[in-house]
């Protein structure tokens, strides 16, 4: 699976943890920032997620499909009025 993350995304968010973090673990600020990116890697990984921009592809195919449907239904409508005027 593709990951829809650049990997300067990962690194901006450990920084803020790791910047985050008590005065008194500075020592560990490097481990833990490193720490921080492994993990939120290995988390967003597992989740099926797309990018933005696959995402916005798909709203266009939903939303001229929708437009498709509602015009297809008004055709049938149409026609279904045509075919028993008595109605």
């Amino acid at each position: 699976m593709n990951n829809p993350f650049d990997a300067k995304v990962f690194e901006d968010l450990a920084r803020r943890m790791a910047d985050a973090m008590p005065p008194q673990f500075a020592a560990l600020r490097a481990d833990m920032e490193a720490n921080f990116k492994s993990v939120l890697q290995a988390g967003l990984t597992r989740l099926d997620l797309v990018t933005r921009q696959e995402f916005d592809v798909q709203a266009g195919v939903l939303a001229r499909t929708r437009e498709k449907l509602e015009a297809l239904e008004a055709r049938l409508a149409t026609l279904e009025a045509e075919k028993m005027p008595g109605r």
